[in-house]
């Protein structure tokens, strides 16, 4: 029996995939965003007074003043970091660093600090935006005496629990659940090539099937 090959339908089967992987990936790394949470502090009436504002005590703590240059935040970045792991080191209360910002710094380097407070892993900090504009980071006092209390949640363990037994290790994802994951990380132009390629293989099937009968009714 003489063999068909359809050339259309073939090329179409290899090269769809290639161009539905490189396109793909292209507009998954181009919606790959960061996000930064910020805190906003309530904004201040004018004429009234703000001596109950939490910020207010932080302004009085004895805080190491550090100017940032204009753009240079992120290049100096492992100096503020061994600053703010110096602080938790020290442990003193009442202390502080008070990062100095001015018009001329670049929202880059905002945002680089708030990478050195994640980097140092401290949480306690604020941005004193009604007076200087500044980022102050008060010390997170830890006492050095703690109060002997029993740890209710020392060394636990997370366990599954399968059809009530408990099971120490759980099952790994099979290939359902990694291809339902990975086409929830696909974009719409993605699913549009998808689609365009199922309907171009099955043009191609139903040709294949037409030169088919053709063939064999000669």
């Amino acid at each position: 029996m003489k063999r068909i090959y359809y050339a259309p339908g073939l090329i179409s089967a290899l090269v769809i995939p290639v161009l539905l992987w490189h396109f793909g990936n292209r507009k998954i790394e181009e919606i790959t965003t960061s996000v930064i949470d910020i805190g906003i502090p309530a904004k201040s009436t004018k004429g009234k007074s703000n001596d109950n504002n939490p910020l207010e005590p932080v302004r009085n703590f004895d805080l190491k003043k550090i100017e940032v240059p204009t753009g240079k935040a992120k290049e100096n970045s492992a100096l503020y970091v061994s600053e703010v792991r110096a602080l938790q080191k020290r442990n003193e209360r009442h202390t502080g660093i008070e990062f100095i910002l001015g018009k001329e710094n670049t929202y880059g380097d905002f945002v680089s600090l708030l990478n050195d407070m994640a980097i140092s892993k401290h949480e306690e900090y604020v941005l004193d935006m009604e007076k200087t504009g500044n980022l102050l980071v008060p010390v997170t006092y830890l006492d050095p005496y703690p109060l002997a209390e029993p740890c209710l949640l020392c060394n636990d363990v997370v366990q599954g629990i399968d059809h009530g037994s408990l099971i120490d290790d759980f099952p790994e994802p099979n290939i359902f659940d990694k291809t339902q994951y990975f086409l929830t990380l696909l974009t719409k132009e993605a699913y549009f090539l998808i689609l365009g390629f199922l309907i171009l293989s099955y043009l191609s099937i139903l040709s294949f099937k037409e030169r088919f009968k053709l063939y064999t009714s000669n």
